[in-house]
């Protein structure tokens, strides 16, 4: 689905809004929080790219470019190692049909340079770092206990730090979180190479901060938290209302990237991103049994959303959803026609399954008067399977290709 410009299949770039309140969740607006609400929205500012259209292009290339290569590699394989037709991926090479993992994921020391992924975001995500400046932190004890003072070795303690950290995990964990996971800028989460799932508790929470990383996580069965006192950085904590049982909410923040997270069964919406937040990519992702899936944006009236611009890319959405995959405001079917018809909307390739349709408006646009090497052409639906077959959650092992 594409607007003025021929585009991918999987981008989006969306400028949006939101009439949340800015005050959401907390309870005591302190002379803190308005300090990082006002850094917040300078930060989003300084995020906004003013040329979109020039980070759509410099994605479509890299997909083409990256899946070119791919093509050309599989057609070595299968001509040299016609045995491995019948074997089932996970007995076979490493096939990256992305550039996101071909950056990455086929490479064998990827656990003795874990960082290198900080290299990988595309789309309007890509200058998200997480936590490449600071040490790497291990997660040994997955209690979640102490909400105003978490012990070192949990991942509370980890997303608190005002410092930047790359978070890991010392074995396979199921973290069941008290309350909402209050994460501080300059972190990545990185669970490859164990299981790591967060469930059965409350989500995580990026609230007007900059530079996340959520990378190889299982997210599901999310619930309200009931609130009360919460720590969100090594200095402050306050009093927290009650949570939406979102999975992820990214509220108010800038260079924000998800990438191979699987997520299911969320009390509210699986990703949700509102109040300005700026510079996303949701990529590689595996989304299932649940109904409103991502949220961006919640109302038009919120003006500063006219800078929100996110990537969602590679992302599988599976079984059992029902809708929001994803919805941006303004959403044409809850408007009337004569909101959108003006818009430039168009389907190209795209293929429509289980009785889904898409309603093309506004006037074909006009190519001419683009440089030819901004057209590029988009890949056609035929190519979704290929390009997110190894979407969600990673079964890395320590030496070997993920």
């Amino acid at each position: 689905m594409e607007s003025s410009r021929p585009k991918l299949l999987f981008l989006c770039f969306i400028f949006l809004a939101s009439a949340a309140s800015t005050t959401a969740h907390i309870a005591e607006y302190d002379e803190y929080w308005e300090k990082k609400a006002a850094l917040a929205r300078a930060a989003s500012q300084a995020a906004y790219n003013p040329n979109p259209e020039s980070v759509a292009n410099t994605f479509n290339a890299d997909v083409h470019r990256e899946m070119d290569k791919a093509e050309v590699e599989h057609a070595i394989m299968n001509s040299t190692r016609r045995g491995l037709r019948g074997r089932k991926k996970k007995g076979g090479p490493c096939v990256a049909t992305n550039p996101i993992d071909r950056c990455w994921r086929c490479r064998g020391d990827w656990n003795k340079n874990r960082k290198r992924l900080a290299k990988c975001a595309r789309g309007f995500g890509r200058h998200t770092t997480g936590g490449l400046a600071g040490r790497f932190y291990v997660v040994t004890d997955p209690r979640d206990d102490d909400m105003v003072n978490p012990r070192k070795g949990t991942l509370r303690w980890g997303v608190i730090q005002n410092r930047p950290l790359w978070i890991i995990f010392a074995k396979d964990m199921i973290i069941r979180l008290s309350e909402e996971l209050i994460v501080n800028s300059n972190k990545t989460i990185d669970g490859r190479g164990v299981n790591v799932r967060i469930a059965n508790g409350a989500g995580i929470t990026i609230q007007y901060v900059h530079n996340v990383i959520l990378h190889s996580l299982h997210i599901q069965d999310i619930t309200q938290g009931n609130g009360g006192l919460i720590r969100d950085s090594e200095t402050h904590y306050g009093l927290r209302t009650r949570s939406d049982g979102d999975g992820i909410s990214i509220f108010g923040s800038t260079n924000i990237w998800v990438d191979h997270v699987s997520m299911s069964n969320c009390g509210d919406g699986l990703i949700d991103a509102i109040m300005g937040s700026t510079a996303i990519t949701i990529s590689n992702s595996h989304f299932t049994q649940h109904n409103d899936v991502m949220l961006f944006g919640a109302s038009d009236a919120y003006s500063p959303d006219a800078l929100m611009q996110i990537t969602v890319a590679f992302n599988h959405f599976g079984r059992g959803l029902v809708q929001r995959m994803p919805r941006y405001v303004t959403k044409r079917e809850y408007s009337p026609d004569n909101v959108w018809k003006d818009w430039s909307w168009r389907s190209e390739g795209d293929l429509m399954r289980n009785g889904a349709f898409f309603v093309p408006s506004g006037r074909d646009p006009d190519k001419s008067t683009f440089d030819q090497k901004d057209l590029i052409k988009a890949k056609p639906g035929t190519f979704v399977a290929r390009l997110t077959r190894y979407s969600g959650s990673l079964d890395c092992v320590r030496g070997q290709p993920c």
